[in-house]
């Protein structure tokens, strides 16, 4: 059963922070990278029992998987939350003795204006602590990753 850590990187995310640490139940860490809140974002991070790293301004996105406990890493933005459906997968995925692949993705519902845009390509989340390519706090996507079902819904209100 391969326990996984979630990574998030926040900066003044308190009014939507709590609606993506509730999603994180199949998480077995979680781990949240602030870049300076000035707003109840740690408060609210360590009511979840989340492990609060300060972020350093010449550090990668990469370093940060090594404070990880677990091997697997999934990676959030905080205005993200998990779907019901992508909690079940993700339990299921604990449950196998082995994971396999090079990474894992995730498709992506956005919240707009004028209701929810499916985002047609998935985009990389679970990746190994080995995982080098990035773009800002999210990791590259990489086309050998596996699709996970479920999905991940972005907000953009609070």
């Amino acid at each position: 059963m391969p326990p996984f850590t979630a990574l998030l990187h926040t900066e003044n995310d308190a009014l939507r922070l709590g609606r993506a640490l509730e999603t994180l139940r199949p998480c077995d860490e979680i781990i949240l990278v602030d870049h300076g809140s000035r707003d109840a974002t740690v408060r609210i991070a360590r009511q979840y029992g989340a492990r609060i790293i300060a972020a350093r301004g010449d550090t990668s996105p990469g370093s940060y998987l090594q404070s990880a406990r677990w091997d697997w890493i999934l990676c959030l933005d905080p205005r993200e939350a998990l779907t019901e459906g992508l909690e079940a997968t993700l339990l299921e995925w604990k449950s196998v003795a082995a994971a396999s692949g090079p990474a894992f993705s995730v498709f992506l519902r956005e919240e707009t204006s004028d209701g929810w845009l499916d985002v047609p390509a998935p985009q990389t989340r679970l990746v190994p602590r080995t995982w080098e390519r990035w773009h800002g706090a999210l990791p590259l996507h990489d086309r050998s990753a596996f699709a996970l079902e479920g999905e991940l819904l972005r907000f953009i209100l609070p």
